[in-house]
């Protein structure tokens, strides 16, 4: 019986010719992610088991990104505990002020993760690498900790759902669209532990945003990851990127599926995930009547450079509406500074727009933009949970970049024009 692209990659890192749906696991890991606020617990543990060192220095990543900058003295606490750990142990890869960046947009950009690698982060949306063609999931703290020590970490072998894609996306969506769109049909719980693996002649037609983005959400249909076939445009941007030489798997033409899901993305149209959950999905045309009171363009699903092009496209020469908060937040420094160097920035906030440093902040209720009872956000961030960014008599509305942009100028849930 032939792998899928998933179980391939689980195979060698197991040191196993072949391994089937089901089967625990143990595999070495090439990437051990955490960041600001599941580190701390990880390193905890890490202690209590006696560990005095990390299996491989250059193999462990800790970003903060979640409270940073410090929003307050148990953040700032949480922080010096991880600065203290990354330095006492010579961790390669820490990200701190001035070099940190939204940990899922910025280990692809940096080149610390590449295809065919292993990886687990303390991080539910760790599955965004599956756009690079590897395996990667999200972990608990205790986890980390162990994958910190050991370099490795068990599993139970995913089966999988085979998403065929074909056409080419309409100029007012991205891969947002196509996901929440998946989610609408599947379900929060449609993938519960299976992968995601998506194939067909549309893969070509997706940029590696695109691809990162569908990936980043896997998790909010309850998959254990999503994965993406390596192709020129995989090779395109890991060439002169990655740290190690990327590994490529494909999956065997024999492959067993659950099932096969047929996406035609000419067929797309502008989606939003209505509250309180991702699988709440209207087309953007269904909901002009929603009036909203903030608009947020960043995180690690809508942070990247592709991102704000589009939200400069929507924005440029115009105004946000009286009484809409837009708020934008490049993913990463690097994100930030080309904004700077094409003149982003200015048309933002020439348009009434502000720009902050790279964070996960509202995203997850943290800060930088915090609703009040009855409030009314347009994110393209990833989850509209009761009380995800703040009260929780407030909602979210999960959207694209150009959908959330376009939404910031009326000052209610607006379709994007195709620009």
């Amino acid at each position: 019986m032939g792998m899928t692209m998933t179980q391939k990659i689980l195979a060698a890192h197991a040191g196993l010719d072949s391994v089937t749906a089901g089967q625990l696991i143990s595999a070495k890991l090439d990437i051990v992610l955490g960041n600001d606020i599941t580190t701390p617990v990880a390193i905890n543990e890490f202690n209590k088991a006696g560990f005095d060192k990390v299996f491989d220095k250059d193999k462990v990543a800790i970003v903060l990104d979640h409270f940073v900058p410090n929003k307050d003295i148990k953040a700032a606490t949480q922080s010096k505990q991880c600065r203290d750990f990354a330095c006492s142990h010579c961790v390669s890869h820490f990200y701190d002020v001035g070099k940190m960046g939204v940990e899922h947009a910025l280990l692809p950009e940096q080149g610390v993760v590449t295809a065919g690698d292993c990886i687990i982060g303390a991080d539910s949306h760790t599955c965004t690498y599956g756009a690079l063609g590897a395996f990667s999931t999200g972990v608990g703290s205790t986890d980390m900790a162990a994958g910190m020590a050991t370099g490795t970490a068990w599993f139970k072998v995913p089966s999988a759902i085979k998403f065929n894609l074909t056409g080419k996306l309409p100029k007012n969506c991205g891969g947002k669209d196509v996901i929440l769109t998946i989610i609408g049909m599947i379900g929060v719980d449609g993938a519960l532990y299976k992968s995601m693996e998506f194939v067909g002649d549309g893969v070509k037609n997706l940029t590696m945003d695109d691809r990162l983005c569908i990936c980043n959400m896997a998790i909010e249909a309850g998959a254990k990851n999503g994965i993406f076939p390596v192709d020129d445009v995989t090779m395109a941007y890991l060439t002169g990127r990655s740290e190690r030489e990327p590994v490529i798997y494909a999956a065997d033409p024999d492959a067993e599926y659950e099932k096969t899901i047929d996406i035609d993305l000419s067929a797309i149209t502008p989606t939003v995930s209505c509250p309180h959950l991702p699988e709440n999905t209207h087309p953007a045309a269904e909901l002009t009547d929603i009036k909203i009171d903030q608009v947020v363009i960043g995180s690690c699903t809508n942070g990247r450079m592709e991102d704000m092009e589009n939200a400069y496209k929507v924005l440029k020469g115009n105004k946000v509406a009286d009484g809409v908060r837009c708020i934008i937040i490049p993913a990463t420094m690097q994100i930030m500074k080309e904004c700077i160097e094409r003149g982003y920035v200015t048309a933002f906030m020439e348009a009434g727009a502000v720009v902050s440093t790279p964070t996960c902040g509202p995203c997850l209720g943290g800060y930088m933009g915090i609703l009040a009872a009855g409030e009314r956000c347009v994110a393209t961030t990833n989850r509209n949970f009761v009380g995800r960014m703040g009260h929780v008599d407030s909602e979210v509305y999960l959207a694209s970049p150009q959908t959330a942009a376009s939404s910031a100028l009326t000052g209610h849930i607006t379709v994007p024009k195709e620009v």
